[in-house]
């Protein structure tokens, strides 16, 4: 049956409103954590009713919920881009650097996903998904820039680089540094540089990757 014109109306702003509630869940998460964030307070923040909130979301956690999904298409269409435009000398500093600068912006809401994951193993799972999906993208870019499969150890080795950077990510933001630890392009830089030799990375690429430390 065809949709009536008023409901198309309708479901067109029932999703504006959701997606307004989600975008500015992130923009007050700029200044505040998540558990000090009231369900009013996002809302208003929205320019909303708590009704409109309560009309998409059952809960706030089922808000945050919503929250990771949005924050895995944002993540997904930023990987698709840095690997279709990144050269390939250029292609780590470009993931490194993307990666740090997204997740110290939004540190906020990554330290509640973090912290959230350690008492519900379930909720990490999409999570967990989006990233085996980046590796796999990853895996992909990198035979493409070399022309040949890589092997059951390279992968391995990308594998483990790539646990290394998120891991040293995930710990700065966990421990709340200073912004000049993680946001420091240095940081950026050192991390790149770890990759690099974990992964062997100037020969998985070829010459033109050549460490030039």
């Amino acid at each position: 049956m065809p949709v009536s014109p008023g409901r198309t109306i309708r479901q067109e702003r029932s999703r504006k409103t959701y997606e307004a509630l989600v975008i500015t869940g992130f923009k007050l998460l700029e200044k505040r954590e998540f558990e000090s964030i009231t369900i009013a307070e996002l809302a208003g923040a929205a320019g909303y009713s708590v009704g409109a909130f309560y009309a998409r979301f059952e809960s706030k956690d089922e808000f945050f919920e919503a929250m990771v999904a949005h924050h895995i298409r944002v993540r997904l269409r930023a990987h698709q881009r840095l690997f279709a435009t990144a050269s390939r000398e250029t292609l780590v500093d470009a993931i490194i650097g993307d990666l740090v600068k997204y997740y110290w912006r939004h540190r906020r809401f990554w330290r509640a996903a973090l912290l959230r994951s350690t008492n519900d193993p379930e909720f990490w799972a999409p999570l967990n998904e989006a990233a085996q999906g980046f590796v796999a993208s990853l895996m992909d870019r990198i035979e493409k820039d070399s022309g040949r499969p890589l092997t059951e150890q390279e992968r391995s080795n990308i594998r483990f680089a790539i646990h290394i950077v998120f891991g040293m990510v995930n710990n700065r933001i966990v421990n709340r540094p200073r912004p000049s630890l993680l946001g420091h392009s240095t940081f950026i830089e050192n991390l790149a540089r770890a990759f690099r030799l974990v992964s062997d990375y100037a020969h998985l690429a070829g010459s033109g990757a050549a460490i030039t430390d």
